[in-house]
């Protein structure tokens, strides 16, 4: 199916599942092809679901350190756990993803039923990526080919439970990716001190493994994600090199169609910030890039725009991130900015 001009990329710093869907959906349905449900509550705190629903509680793990508040982690102050001595393999039952799926997707479906949410619209749902849901909270790389694995095989299989109750025609997966990158443009103190292909061949090799049996029908799409804790972006975003080469690595060595990809864009760029593009092969993906930023409105949207299209004529438009660490009071301002932003780009309004 032909994807609409505008991706929301995920969190939205709501209270519930229906207000974020009836909210998003009176500003931009129109515009998406799919809404998420927010990832409210403990979600919005984005892979610290994960600390709180599968790994703190786990037999087989150890807590090594707490954040003093799970409300509001940091850099410094974040969960980290170990695998006990003597533990060869782990086993996750479940993480949490398809219970909470499932539950908003009924909220969704009444929504879309009663014609509260345009009919078109698809279910959407973000999960992290093997090494983003591993990497930062399990400090010893001795303890990843033992966790990777495990959460690789119970990440798979929080799609197939979706799908018992998501129709595949009506879900899309996004797959985020953010610890990876992290790690990829500069080793954490605790990552292995290995050369930059080194550190991307880590980061990508999980990746085969998530979409080969999605359906066909599933819209399946990646999220190039710089991170938002303590401010966008957690490291330096120099072009899109890097989200091109990523790009081309998932359209490639998937074993299904991509769908989409997207990636973020810094405030302040030139021509060579997107001149990585040229070169990609997206075949029949689609490609969103983060121009939007609200800071600057519509103005600094067409500026973006206009020194993209040198390099890529074709692509819709997101935001850089999701908003689970925006101040909820901000989210009329954010919305507005991405309506106006999406009725200007499908008017092809002029840009300079």
């Amino acid at each position: 199916m032909e994807m609409r001009e505008l991706l929301l990329v995920g969190s939205v710093p709501l209270q519930t599942p229906e207000r974020v869907l009836r909210t998003c959906g009176d500003a931009i349905g129109e515009y998406v092809t799919a809404l998420p449900d927010g990832e409210v509550g403990d979600r919005i705190n984005w892979v610290d679901f994960l600390a709180l629903r599968t790994y703190r509680d786990h037999p087989d793990i150890e807590v090594v350190q707490q954040p003093s508040s799970v409300l509001s982690p940091s850099t410094d102050d974040h969960w980290t756990f170990r695998v006990k001595p003597g533990v060869q393999s782990l086993r996750f039952d479940a993480l949490g993803y398809a219970d909470e799926a499932i539950v908003s997707y009924s909220v969704f479906r009444r929504m879309r039923a009663d014609g509260t949410l345009p009919p078109h619209l698809r279910f959407q749902v973000g999960l992290p990526t093997p090494g983003s849901g591993i990497d930062t909270f399990f400090r010893d790389p001795a303890d990843w080919p033992i966790v990777k694995p495990a959460y690789t095989d119970a990440v798979r299989a929080e799609v197939h439970r979706m799908l018992e109750a998501i129709p595949a025609d009506d879900l899309v997966i996004q797959w985020d990716f953010c610890g990876e990158i992290l790690n990829i443009m500069g080793p954490r103190p605790w990552a292995p001190q290995e050369p930059f292909e080194a550190r991307f061949q880590r980061a990508v090799e999980p990746l085969a493994e998530l979409s080969c049996d999605i359906p066909e029908a599933t819209l399946v799409g990646y999220h190039w994600c710089y991170g938002t804790l303590g401010g966008w972006p957690m490291v330096e975003l120099r072009d899109l090199g890097l989200c091109a080469r990523l790009s081309q690595h998932v359209i490639d060595h998937s074993g299904r169609r991509i769908d989409y990809v997207h990636m973020p864009v810094g405030r302040e760029c030139d021509a060579g910030y997107f001149a990585p593009l040229r070169d990609l092969e997206l075949g029949d993906t689609k490609l969103f890039l983060g121009v939007i930023h609200h800071a600057d409105g519509v103005a600094g949207f067409r500026e973006r725009v206009a020194i993209a299209r040198r390099a890529v004529p074709e692509f819709g438009i997101a935001s850089v991130c999701g908003y689970g660490r925006v101040a909820p009071a901000e989210m009329p301002t954010v919305l507005q900015v991405h309506h106006d932003c999406a009725e200007a780009f499908r008017a092809g309004a002029p840009v300079t």
